[in-house]
């Protein structure tokens, strides 16, 4: 049996709608084998499709077709640590978990392109599973299906104050709310602020983020669907964020923190959360993991 352990992923970081994608230190385990049937099973206790619907199972199959192979059938047990449908790349770490788990199975016959381009052609976008693959910060592009990527680390001077709420937004919501054209000024708007977020979270040049995060092409149209949107951000910049951003899709809202203030940071957020009677919100602290998935055998 092989077990895939798969990091969670931010997506967007404010500006980088859908190119940009960061690998956080939390993470789901998957444990794989061929099996004459199919036999999965949550670890934990979370609420899980157990048949030919589960995602982990259906990406695997996608692998085997791709390589035209047979999927003779899969014991797949899961430990889901990352929160479903909160903007942190759930449904990503099943299809690379499948994926992976399926390549390696069949003797590893595609690269780490190959596996790049397979996920984002299952997920639709490259910006989440991109970083699930290959860790750290990613800037992405399609071209058909094709995927053009790299990979950079991140500072050690941030950390990451992951706001998580205790209701689920699904993408298809937050995607239906966008509008289909944009202004030439919210374009370059969003351009230049997502070239800055990649060098300064590379680079570590901190004074830059709260511009960086800035963003005209999906977080004011999403902000309504997050209740408490506007007490959150408040907040976390009344408490020093150096910027502040919806994860993904949302619901989750992610703060930049110095990395030496990100303890007393998180502290202050619960405090002033449960003073405002934002309740059921918990804070979680993390940092860019720099090496994506990985495959273990056992």
């Amino acid at each position: 049996m092989i077990r895939i352990d798969i990091p969670a992923t931010s997506a967007n970081l404010g500006s980088g709608f859908d190119s940009l994608g960061i690998a956080l230190t939390m993470y789901n385990r998957v444990w794989m084998e061929e099996y004459d049937g199919l036999e999965i099973t949550s670890v934990d206790d979370t609420p899980i499709p157990t048949d030919e619907t589960n995602l982990i199972y259906w990406a695997a199959k996608f692998l085997y077709n791709e390589c035209g192979k047979t999927l003779p059938g899969l014991r797949i047990r899961q430990e889901n640590n990352i929160p479903m449908a909160r903007g942190l790349g759930s449904s990503s770490a099943c299809i690379v978990a499948g994926i992976l788990g399926a390549n390696r199975m069949l003797g590893t016959p595609f690269s780490q392109n190959d596996i790049i381009r397979i996920a984002a052609k299952i997920e639709g976008h490259p910006d989440n599973t991109s970083p699930a693959i290959s860790g750290g910060l990613v800037a992405s592009a399609m071209e058909g299906e094709r995927v053009y990527s790299v990979s950079v680390p991140v500072s050690e001077k941030i950390r990451f104050a992951v706001m998580i709420p205790p209701f689920e937004l699904k993408t298809e919501q937050a995607r239906g709310l966008l509008p289909k054209t944009y202004s030439r000024e919210d374009t370059v708007y969003n351009l230049s602020r997502s070239a800055l977020m990649t060098a300064s979270l590379f680079s570590g040049d901190l004074q830059n983020l709260r511009v960086a995060v800035q963003d005209r092409i999906h977080q004011p149209y999403r902000s309504g669907l997050i209740e408490n949107f506007d007490n959150v951000f408040r907040m976390s910049y009344e408490l020093g964020s150096l910027g502040t951003y919806v994860s993904g899709s949302g619901p989750t809202i992610i703060s930049f923190v110095h990395a030496d203030e990100a303890e007393s940071f998180a502290a202050a957020c619960e405090t002033h959360l449960a003073e405002r009677g934002v309740t059921g919100w918990r804070v979680v602290l993390l940092s860019a993991d720099p090496n994506g998935a990985r495959i273990i055998v056992e």
